[in-house]
C-alpha cells in the first residue's frame, strides 16, 4: 500500500538500457534522457563522479584512482552496483523536480531476446534496487515494433532489426510475439572494433573506441558513396610510439567493417528461412523494418535490400525507437500484458 501511494507521486518510467546509451521515457513527456551508459567512480572512496555524457569524456583519460566504467556488454549487466547506481541517478534526475522524497515508478524495460533467466533477473533486481515499485521486461525488438508504430498485434508479420550497441536483433514479430528471431553480438561496437583493428594492422596505429566511432560516424557506409570522403586519423604509432595522423578514407572503413555487414546480413537471411512461408509473403510485401543506431550506417538498408530482395525501411528516429515503444506500453496495459515477457508480473 506504501509503494501505490509512492506511486502516485512517480513518473512511470520506459527504459532502453543500452550497452553503449540510455535512453529514459516519462510517461506524459517524452524521451527526457538520452546519455551514454558509463559511470566514472573514484576507486579510493567508492563514489560516483559522473554519470552520462560527463563520464564518456573520462573513457580513456582517468587517472589510477579514478575508472570509467561502462557496466554494460553486449546487452547484459557486467556491473551489478554500477548498473544499479548509475539507474539510480537516472531515476532521481527525472524525479528532481518532484516533491515527493522516495520515488517509486513503474519502469518497462527493453532487453536483448537472448538473455538467460539469471541475466534477467539481474536487470530486474537492478531496477528495483534502483527505486523501481514494478519491473517489466520485454524484448527490445518487440519495443522497437512498437516504437516504430508497427502493427505487432495484428496476424501479419512485421520484421525488424534493431542495431544496437552491444547486439543486433533480428525477429519476426505476429499476434503480439516473437515468431523467429536472432540475437547477435555483431552491432554497433563490433564496427568500432573492426576500425580499430583495421587502422592497426593496415597502419601501424592505434585509435581508441571514441575515435574509432568518430569515423563511423564520419564516413562509415556499407556501400559505395556518390562523393569519396575522408578523415584525418590520429593516434599512437606502433613502431616509434610517438603520436602520428594520416587520412583514411570511406573505402577503406567500408573494407573495415564488411564482415560484420556480411555477418548480419547472413544472419537476416537465415532467419528468414526458418519464418513460416505465408508470414514470409508478408514481409516480402510490407518489406523489412531497420531501427537502432547501427541503421544509420550509410547504405546499410541498400545492402540488406540487394542481398535478400525485399525492400528495407529506416523507421523514423530510430535511435529513440526502444525508448519510444517502451514509453507507449506505459499508457497502454492491455499491450503490455500481451507483449511482457512471462515470469515479470506482478
Amino acid at each position: 500500500m506504501f509503494n501505490n501511494l509512492l506511486g502516485k507521486f512517480s513518473h512511470d518510467l520506459g527504459i532502453d538500457l543500452g550497452t553503449k546509451n540510455t535512453l529514459v521515457y516519462v510517461e506524459g513527456k517524452g524521451i527526457v534522457i538520452n546519455e551514454p551508459s558509463v559511470v566514472a567512480i573514484n576507486k579510493r572512496t567508492n563514489e560516483i563522479l559522473e554519470v552520462g555524457a560527463a563520464a564518456k569524456k573520462m573513457v580513456g583519460k582517468t587517472p589510477g584512482h579514478i575508472e570509467a566504467v561502462k557496466p554494460l556488454v553486449e546487452g547484459i549487466i557486467s556491473d551489478f552496483e554500477v548498473t544499479e547506481k548509475m539507474l539510480k541517478y537516472f531515476i532521481s534526475k527525472v524525479h528532481q523536480d518532484n516533491f515527493a522524497l522516495i520515488s517509486r515508478p513503474r519502469v518497462v524495460i527493453g532487453i536483448p531476446m537472448e538473455l538467460t533467466e539469471v541475466e534477467k533477473k539481474a536487470v530486474e533486481d537492478a531496477a528495483k534496487s534502483a527505486g523501481a515499485r514494478k519491473v517489466y521486461l520485454i524484448e527490445e525488438a518487440m519495443a522497437a515494433a512498437i516504437g516504430a508504430r508497427l502493427p505487432v498485434a495484428e496476424a501479419t508479420a512485421t520484421m525488424i532489426v534493431d542495431i544496437g550497441g552491444g547486439t543486433t536483433e533480428i525477429a519476426v514479430i505476429s499476434l503480439g510475439g516473437v515468431v523467429t528471431w536472432k540475437s547477435l553480438k555483431a552491432a554497433g561496437n563490433e564496427f568500432d572494433n573492426d576500425i580499430i583493428e583495421y587502422i592497426r594492422e593496415e597502419f601501424n596505429i592505434l585509435i581508441g573506441e571514441q575515435l574509432a566511432e568518430n569515423i563511423k560516424i564520419a564516413i562509415g557506409s556499407a556501400m559505395p558513396l556518390e562523393a569519396p570522403q575522408e578523415i584525418e586519423v590520429r593516434g599512437r604509432d606502433l613502431i616509434t610510439g610517438l603520436p602520428k595522423a594520416l587520412m583514411a578514407n570511406d573505402k577503406q572503413i567500408r573494407e573495415a567493417i564488411n564482415r560484420t555487414v556480411v555477418k548480419i546480413i547472413d544472419n537476416i537471411k537465415t532467419i528468414l528461412e526458418t519464418t513460416p512461408p505465408e508470414l514470409v509473403s508478408d514481409i516480402y510485401e510490407r518489406g523489412l523494418f531497420l531501427s537502432g543506431g547501427g541503421a544509420l550506417l550509410r547504405g546499410l538498408d541498400q545492402a540488406i535490400s540487394a542481398a535478400t530482395k525485399i525492400p528495407v525501411k529506416i523507421v523514423d528516429d530510430p535511435l529513440t525507437c526502444v525508448a519510444r515503444g517502451t514509453g507507449i506500453l506505459l499508457s497502454d496495459n492491455a499491450l503490455l500484458a500481451k507483449v511482457i515477457l512471462p515470469g515479470n508480473q506482478e
